[in-house]
């Protein structure tokens, strides 16, 4: 009887025939694949069929690299937002410095104008503070007696007049302003050539021209200059402009209030006028006449002595020869 293996441990092809069946079918179906692309559309349900599986597998991943991401942009956005503000803010400061530098360019070259323009010698300063005392209207200047300065100087911007020099310093000076209720300036109106002094106020707003009879013709918006008759302002500096003029009938004089041309509290760059360069007052003709006599007084004075010496000199000899 032959004896043969029960089915369960049959064996079949050799692994090396198995070996050579499956290498020559994938070549088969590689190059079959690679000619004709036969598989492609095996291809394409194979990949829809493991999306879903491949999208789950990558999740974890996605999570990760999109919260990494979320966190280096809020990082650098915070980073980006805080450099925009600061260069803003420097910015910021920089335009408020041109506008201001721009500003003080254009005064300081109209105040460059004025001092070319004017025929007498000035002095540029800067106004360094104001004066402790708050019912007077003074500032103090940066210049001096080191830079000649002078009692008495007007002192002037590119507006026009903005108050005088009452006290000197080695370094520094005092400046009374225009609008203080002490400070007096002999002006005239632009318009008619009426002349009169014009006052600061106790509240140091606004001017008061006085000395203006009703009949004057004043207007509001006149202009008033120095008129130069005091030795002191140069002629034809802008000192205010006529803002109310209130004519009472029981008074002979109206009441004219004006408003500066020049920002006195606000003036920062000033010039002082030399005083020695101003024009002189007025001479007056019977001091001129005085002196005169004075002089002719002295003089014949003289001669009358001369005369006396002469004759006391001549008497001697005549009794000299009368004795003989």
């Amino acid at each position: 009887m032959e004896y043969s293996p029960p089915p369960l441990f049959k064996r079949g092809l050799s692994p090396h025939t198995r070996l050579i069946i499956f290498v020559s079918l994938a070549l088969a179906l590689l190059v079959t694949d690679a000619r004709f692309r036969a598989f492609e559309a095996v291809r394409k349900v194979i990949v829809m069929g493991l999306y879903p599986m491949q999208y789950v597998a990558l999740v974890p991943r996605d999570l990760l690299v999109s919260g990494t991401n979320l966190l280096v942009t809020v990082h650098s956005l915070h980073h980006d937002n805080k450099t925009l503000r600061d260069k803003n803010l420097q910015l910021l400061v920089r335009m408020s410095q041109a506008a201001q530098l721009r500003n003080e360019n254009e005064h300081l070259r109209e105040l460059l104008q004025l001092q070319r323009n004017s025929m007498i010698r000035t002095i540029p300063t800067e106004v360094c503070y104001d004066t402790r005392d708050p019912f007077t209207q003074k500032v103090i200047i940066d210049s001096g007696e080191q830079q000649d300065i002078q009692i008495g100087a007007p002192v002037v911007n590119e507006k026009g007049v903005v108050g005088q020099v009452t006290r000197v310093f080695p370094l520094q000076s005092e400046v009374t302003l225009l609008t203080d209720k002490d400070q007096a300036v002999p002006v005239q109106i632009l318009r008619t050539g009426i002349r009169s002094v014009i006052y600061g106020t106790p509240k140091g707003d606004t001017l008061d021209l006085k000395f203006v009879l009703t009949s004057a013709d004043v207007k509001i918006g006149d202009e008033l200059v120095t008129n130069g008759l005091d030795g002191i302002y140069p002629p034809g500096l802008p000192v205010a402009k006529v803002i109310r003029v209130d004519k009472k009938s029981d008074t002979i004089f109206s009441t004219v209030v004006c408003s500066p041309c020049a920002p006195v509290r606000s003036a920062r760059q000033l010039l002082v006028l030399r005083y020695e360069d101003r024009p002189s007052r007025p001479i007056d003709a019977n001091a001129v006449n005085k002196v005169t006599r004075q002089e002719k007084d002295k003089k014949s004075a003289e001669a009358d002595a001369d005369n006396n010496i002469i004759k006391s000199d001549a008497t001697p000899s005549s009794t000299s020869l009368a004795g003989v």
